[in-house]
């Protein structure tokens, strides 16, 4: 289990395409505060170093949707993702 499961789940539980949750909403999500990284717009990129491990990534993927911090910088834009995807 990590820190942004719940978000994960909370994430799974929705029923529109796209949502924002302010950094406020978010820590109430997860329980805790989020990491001062979090300010900046690339620490929410789904898309970026797919390579790299990055829990609140994982967690947003994994609910089928891709974050992105929003212009204000005190919030997070969350996409459901198409599926697409034929194996």
């Amino acid at each position: 289990m990590n820190d942004y499961d719940a978000l994960r789940d909370y994430l799974m539980r929705q029923k529109q395409d796209e949502l924002v949750l302010s950094f406020e909403q978010i820590e109430e999500i997860i329980g805790a505060a989020l990491p001062r990284a979090a300010n900046r717009a690339s620490w929410w990129d789904s898309l970026r170093s797919p390579d790299i491990q990055m829990p609140q990534r994982e967690a947003c993927l994994a609910a089928g949707f891709v974050a992105t911090r929003m212009p204000d910088g005190a919030s997070v834009r969350f996409r459901k993702q198409k599926s697409d995807r034929r194996r």
